[in-house]
């Protein structure tokens, strides 16, 4: 049964992103074809990009960075939970992607996002491309959450039922693409 990470893609203080992705997780929970686990990028503490040779290598010089690589590469596909910062992801998340490749290579991935206005379309949009060069295949279905109405003053998560289904979709893509790559891992 492969195990699929649910990447949790800000550090900012704050935060209302581990509201989303406990709900990712609880949905994930209720499915018998997949084991789903919550990784924060914040409890890895990765510094900016700071490795010496390529990672398409895999020699990693830091044991932040080998602490990164064993969980991704332990993960057979994955979901980014990120929010829109000025029209794209996180930096933290850019960074967290950019310090393995190997890891990421052959793997499904599927996208929640939120923000203002466009409710995290432009940062899933840039997201796609990035797990594009790290040989990412991203699922069809993504799910776009709007800090005006899925959200109590902005603070508290309280999404809209609509977004049920297109989780559960996102989530059967991500499971049974993951199951398709599996020999190509």
């Amino acid at each position: 049964m492969p195990t699929i990470g649910i990447i949790l893609g800000t550090t900012r203080p704050g935060r209302v992103g581990p509201q989303i992705a406990q709900w990712v997780e609880k949905a994930a929970g209720a499915r018998h074809d997949a084991t789903f686990e919550l990784v924060d990028i914040a409890d890895y503490h990765l510094p900016l990009f700071d490795e010496p040779r390529s990672p398409r290598l895999g020699d990693y010089a830091h044991d932040h960075t080998r602490a990164w690589a064993a969980k991704i590469d332990a993960l057979d596909g994955f979901v980014f939970v990120t929010p829109e910062y000025n029209r794209s992801i996180p930096a933290a998340l850019k960074n967290a992607i950019d310090f393995v490749y190997n890891e990421w290579n052959n793997k499904a991935a599927g996208f929640v996002g939120y923000g203002s206005n466009v409710s995290g379309a432009r940062a899933l949009d840039h997201l796609r491309h990035i797990a594009g060069a790290v040989q990412l295949t991203a699922v069809h279905t993504q799910v776009h959450l709007s800090l005006q109405s899925d959200f109590e003053q902005y603070t508290t998560f309280a999404p809209a039922e609509r977004h049920e289904s297109a989780l559960h979709q996102m989530l059967t893509e991500v499971v049974t693409l993951t199951s398709a790559l599996a020999p190509l891992r």
